[in-house]
């Protein structure tokens, strides 16, 4: 212990660091000797501790490649649209204007002669073109493209101010110009892949005709260009994956149309004009069979839709402008057999469930169309009701559950029909004359085809075990009973009607509302549905309203007496059978629970 303690002293009275390594030792020393003594006095010893040596960790297993990350498109954030898209549209704008207006500025000047004007806009136009190829070689393709779209309109501009400004050079001329412009942007777009050089190029050659109009009628010349322009953008479509490109060139080709129609049609023109309309609309209209459109995309919608409606409201301009009002219902089955066609097409050489549906669609509007044009009166209605109970029977029985889509379009467009029919049968009467003869008019026999095709639908259905439209179609059938019961009752009523005959005819029309709704409860218990007997007791409850409120004010007092009794017993005969269950009731509550 004295040795400790001299260590210790020594220890704090030396404590430089110099010798601080020393110092360490001796502790150590020390250290060592009290756990000897220690083990002395307890009769054992210690062992000095042995360095331990760590044991060796298996070798690690090889790991695998990390899994690459999903590339992830980048959608840059608002400022990143911003800067890179939204500017450099105005930018491209803002050039456009201001080149007008430098044009403008040299021409109130006279810095610069006329033919020095359009040369400085044609030489800066192909030079911007030239630059832009530049900044692609450098990967910026955006700007790139954006720069070939302020050459392009710089050299527009220009040969449309050498010929509508300055008459420097023909029409002709000035024409061709502008078409070589158009080819070079388009073989562009080819040789580079952009959709948007393509859409460039489009929109100069649809600028083309109004920059050089001269306010005269060249319909031969304006039909022919928007025909070729059209069609070469169908041919592009079936190397380039660029649809868009058709609604651009079918929109300004509509406005052309309309644009020369409203200044210059006369009833002279109508074949002219009628045969370049038939090819624009079937350049377009063909389009998904040359080119397989996306299903679930708009153009395989909105195409169709729009080429159907150019064909036909140009026709029935046509139709309808030059005296040829009676080829209107002719013009409209043409077209239904023309999409019908298309449809078979369409399923033989690009199936496409949505472009079939869609050309299905339109055969049948337009056959729905036809029918009013031709017909007139009761025949309209008949017509929509044949056409609905057609449709529907061969959706439920020729066409395959496999036709999904198709299936069921052909199933709402004929439930339309249906409900135009419906609605026509109840309406004929408010504007077509009335007749004095009950059952032998028209409104009758519109009205009896009506439930009739009601009848059927419902019929097709529950042969399927479809429940859903049975039931809506079971409420409109009995509404439609009672308006047709209802208005042949009082067909019966004299031009001059007496107090006595209505009071007759309302206690007529309350007999058969009870007499109706005690059938349909008897319906309803004998094919055991709840449905069909509680349309029985709604009926049972109007007639009690009817009869209490209105015909108790109403009639005389032996009709009361009647109307009451009557009213009366079949409310307890009903009471009775509910009671006792005859038509087990209480089975059937159970079965259909």
């Amino acid at each position: 212990m004295a040795m400790t303690l001299t260590g210790y002293n020594s220890l704090h009275m030396d404590g430089s660091p110099e010798n601080l390594a020393e110092q360490l030792l001796l502790l150590r020393k020390r250290v060592e000797a009290l756990e000897e003594e220690v083990a002395t006095l307890r009769g054992t010893r210690v062992q000095p501790d042995m360095p331990r040596t760590q044991a060796t960790p298996p070798p690690p297993r090889p790991a695998s490649p990390p899994a690459p990350r999903p590339v992830l498109k980048e959608r840059g954030n608002l400022e990143s649209r911003l800067g890179s898209q939204v500017f450099n549209r105005i930018g491209v704008l803002a050039l456009l204007i201001g080149s007008a207006w430098a044009l403008k500025l040299a021409i109130d000047n006279q810095w610069i002669g006329p033919s020095g004007r359009i040369l400085v806009g044609l030489i800066a136009g192909a030079g911007i073109v030239v630059w832009s190829e530049h900044f692609r070689s450098k990967g910026f393709r955006v700007f790139s493209y954006s720069l070939k779209a302020v050459g392009t309109g710089v050299l527009y501009l220009s040969l449309w101010a050498s010929f509508q400004l300055y008459h420097l050079l023909p029409e002709g001329v000035v024409f061709a110009a502008m078409l070589a412009v158009t080819a070079w942007n388009a073989w562009m777009a080819w040789a580079q892949d952009a959709e948007l050089l393509a859409a460039y190029a489009l929109a100069g050659g649809f600028a083309t005709p109004g920059l050089l109009s001269t306010g005269q009628n060249h319909a031969v010349f304006l039909f022919s260009y928007l025909i070729v322009l059209s069609g070469s953008v169908v041919v592009l479509l079936a190397f380039k994956v660029w649809p868009r490109l058709l609604l651009g060139s079918l929109v300004m080709s509509s406005f052309y149309t309309i644009a020369w129609y409203a200044r210059f049609f006369t009833p002279d023109q109508f074949g002219v004009v009628s045969f370049f309309t038939v090819v624009l609309f079937l350049l377009f209209a063909m389009v998904p069979l040359v080119r397989s459109l996306e299903e679930n995309g708009v153009l395989s919608v909105w195409l169709p839709l729009a080429a159907s409606a150019y064909g036909s409201l140009t026709f029935y301009s046509l139709l309808q402008d030059s005296g040829r009002h009676a080829w209107l219902s002719w013009g409209a089955v043409v077209f239904a057999a023309l999409y019908l066609l298309l449809m078979r097409l369409q399923i033989r050489l690009r199936p496409n469930a949505v472009s079939e549906a869609i050309h299905l669609s339109l055969a049948i509007v337009f056959l729905t169309i036809a029918i009013p044009l031709k017909a007139s009166g009761r025949w309209i209605t008949i017509g929509w009701l044949a056409e609905g109970v057609s449709l529907y029977w061969i959706a439920a029985e020729k066409m395959k559950p496999q036709a999904g889509g198709l299936k069921s379009s052909v199933r709402w467009l004929s439930l339309g029909a249906l409900a135009l029919g419906y609605v026509g049968a109840i309406t004929l009467p408010w504007w077509t004359p009335s007749s004095p003869t009950p059952f032998a008019n028209a409104a009758f026999v519109a009205e009896i085809c009506a439930i009739a095709a009601l009848s059927i639908v419902i019929w097709i259905d529950l042969r399927h075990g479809q429940t859903q439209i049975p039931a809506i179609a079971s409420v409109a059938l009995n509404l439609l009973i009672l308006v047709t019961v209802r208005r042949e009752i009082f067909v019966f009523l004299p031009v001059r009607r007496t107090f006595d005959d209505a009071i007759a005819l309302e206690f007529t029309f309350s007999a058969f509302m009870m007499l109706h709704g005690a059938a349909l409860l008897a319906i309803g218990f004998w094919k055991r549905t709840a449905f069909v007997r509680w349309q029985g007791l709604v009926l049972l409850v109007a007639t009690i309203g009817k009869v209490f409120l209105y015909d108790m004010r109403s009639l005389s007092q032996g009709y009361r007496v009647l109307s009451f009794i009557g009213l009366g017993a079949l409310l307890m005969a009903v009471s009775f059978v509910y009671q006792k269950d005859w038509l087990g009731l209480k089975a059937v509550s159970r079965s259909e629970e």
